[in-house]
């Protein structure tokens, strides 16, 4: 059974290999697609075949996948490229005979109304009419969205944002790779399941300024902004204007409950309580 992993050199990706093997898959039976050898270096020193692929060459994804019986297709990070990229991975997996694809989508993805689930949607909806078996892996916020921030927060005593006092259940990028693992690897039929993956612990912008506060040991409180301004501090720090409307829309969403999730999939899938916010701060402020 040859199982790959696209984006494997990224951040998710990179953990998604790690838990793998750490649940006991045989390194010569997993695959790493990347777009850099050089990147992809590390992850044949532990044993994986390496295969270069880019996400707009719908002919080099169909080499990279020949033999591959399950396929994690992690999504694109270009946001507004990412359907027709996503498109090419499918279309490359139905080629090859692809048994089952699992597709790292966004919580809440039909219900949110996030501007950030659009392309998620449509992928969803490419794999549906493609034929080929597939698992929704709905992945919720991910802590270190905030956590690669503490410095911005604690310089400025600070967290600003549009999201009121929403809630978000955002969990370690870790937890969600080995939730992936854990599919993958399962001996359950997993076709057309969809898991809702989040924290068991929502938390507030509020929240996430107390614990930062907390473990930093000083003041920081959170800043409700109006939507306008706040894009404009976005843009101003040099965000894309497109990604900083993208940004503010989803505290704005978050609002309405958009990135909360309550199914408690996560937990069920890793088999333990998912790393607290408080946890994954404190090991960032500790690096």
């Amino acid at each position: 059974m040859k199982i790959a992993v696209t984006g494997a050199t990224g951040q998710l990706g990179n953990l998604v290999v790690d838990a793998l093997l750490a649940r006991g898959a045989k390194a010569a039976d997993l695959v790493a697609i990347g777009r850099s050898a050089q990147k992809l270096e590390p992850l044949a020193g532990k044993g994986l075949e390496t295969r270069v692929a880019d996400y707009n060459v719908e002919q080099a994804l169909i080499s990279a996948l020949k033999g591959v019986d399950k396929l994690l297709l992690i999504s694109a990070s270009e946001v507004g490229q990412r359907v027709a990229q996503h498109e090419n991975v499918i279309n490359a997996a139905k080629k090859v005979d692809v048994q089952l694809i699992a597709y790292t989508s966004i919580a809440n993805a039909l219900t949110g109304g996030m501007k950030l689930a659009e392309e998620h949607i449509a992928t969803e909806r490419l794999l549906a009419g493609s034929g080929i078996d597939y698992v929704l892996l709905r992945n919720g916020w991910y802590i270190e969205n905030y956590t690669d921030q503490l410095m911005g927060y604690l310089n400025s005593g600070m967290v600003l944002g549009a999201a009121g006092e929403g809630k978000i259940s955002a969990a370690a990028r870790a937890d969600y790779a080995d939730a992936a693992a854990a599919v993958l690897l399962s001996e359950e039929e997993q076709s057309g399941k969809i898991y809702e993956l989040g924290s068991d612990k929502p938390f507030t912008l509020t929240q996430l300024a107390g614990a930062v506060g907390a473990a930093a040991g000083q003041d920081v409180a959170y800043q409700q902004m109006d939507p306008e301004q706040l894009e404009k501090i976005y843009a101003d720090a040099g965000v894309p204007a497109a990604f900083a409307h993208i940004l503010v829309d989803t505290d704005l969403r978050v609002r309405e409950g958009a990135l909360e999730v309550n199914s408690g999939d996560l937990a069920k899938l890793i088999g333990r309580t998912p790393a607290s916010l408080g946890k994954v701060i404190k090991e960032n402020l500790d690096k």
